[in-house]
């Protein structure tokens, strides 16, 4: 096939043919998990660890998707394979995978068995797509850096579903990003938790920078486990940068001496204002430069550069 292709339920279709039925969960309840995946170089980064997270939230959801990672894994692989060669070899993509407990069962077929009887367990679908990263969106932020403004929305508690489910139910990140928006062009949300300490950008984690404490990022156990987290947190052990969690006011970024958001596509942000105030000097700071330089080297690719290039093309 020599356009992109897309895989839903055992069938490699082209890309512009991919759907699902508007009876499916995934369409009526917002019932979905999901991972996003990037790629360098046209392989894709930390695909185990992003699986991993997977098999958790699919655990947590209580969806078997009818095949083990391994298969999903090669479906990933292939699909990313075939799309990337029709890029230009120094693009790139980024990968979606959706599971969803299938047909909702309003909208499935008329019962014709009586009431007492329970009906078979709908079939979930499964499905991966891929697309060239949208670089035109973030490319100017890696030099003039990304402002917030914390929201009114709070971020999702506890209580209605666990910070390490991955899903595609982001109504509180919508209208979060619009808030932020009306309050400042541009600028992304950041939400925080029922007691007001940060939870995290949406679509982001948040790290801050303080002297004499190195980056700090909210509670593991109040955040999504970031597979960009846990990079930029590695990255900055081997520069010799302190490492830590703990809860964080809104005060502790605005004062802080430099403020970072992590995420799949951008990799590394740096954050230059929150509420219309700048933080630190109001510019993408040092150690932000040299984590950007570090995940680069890492994966052979300059980010920044790669993004600035292909924006223009989108």
């Amino acid at each position: 096939m020599k356009e992109p292709t897309a895989y839903i339920d055992g069938r490699w279709i082209p890309a512009s043919a991919a759907a699902i039925s508007v009876g499916d969960a995934g369409f009526v309840l917002g019932a979905s998990v999901a991972e996003q995946l990037r790629t360098f170089g046209g392989k894709l980064f930390r695909l185990e660890d992003h699986l991993a997270r997977l098999r958790r939230s699919l655990e947590i959801v209580g969806v078997d998707p009818g095949m083990g990672l391994g298969q999903i894994a090669e479906i990933a692989e292939r699909l990313t394979a075939h799309n990337h060669r029709l890029l230009d070899p120094g693009d790139d993509l980024r990968l979606s995978i959706v599971i969803t407990p299938g047909l909702h069962p309003a909208y499935g077929p008329p019962r014709r068995r009586p009431l007492k009887e329970t009906s078979s367990t709908p079939r979930p679908t499964v499905c991966l797509h891929a697309h060239p990263l949208a670089f035109h969106l973030w490319a100017d932020r890696y030099r003039v850096g990304q402002a917030l403004v914390a929201t009114k929305i709070e971020q999702v508690p506890k209580s209605c579903w666990p910070a390490e489910l991955k899903c595609r139910s982001r109504m509180h990140y919508y209208l979060a990003d619009r808030e932020a928006a009306a309050a400042e062009p541009g600028a992304r949300a950041l939400l925080l938790d029922a007691r007001g300490f940060v939870a995290e950008a949406s679509t982001a984690n948040l790290l801050v920078l303080r002297e004499g404490e190195g980056l700090i990022s909210p509670p593991l156990e109040k955040i999504l486990p970031g597979i960009s987290l846990s990079t930029v947190q590695e990255l900055a052990a081997r520069l010799g940068i302190a490492c830590s969690h703990r809860d964080l006011t809104v005060e502790d970024v605005a004062t802080a001496d430099e403020a970072i958001l992590t995420s799949t596509s951008t990799c590394i942000l740096p954050v230059t204002r929150l509420d219309g105030r700048p933080i630190g000097d109001g510019r993408p700071g040092n150690i932000f430069a040299q984590l950007l330089a570090a995940w680069g080297r890492m994966v052979g690719v300059d980010v920044a550069a790669q993004a600035e290039r292909f924006a223009i093309t989108r």
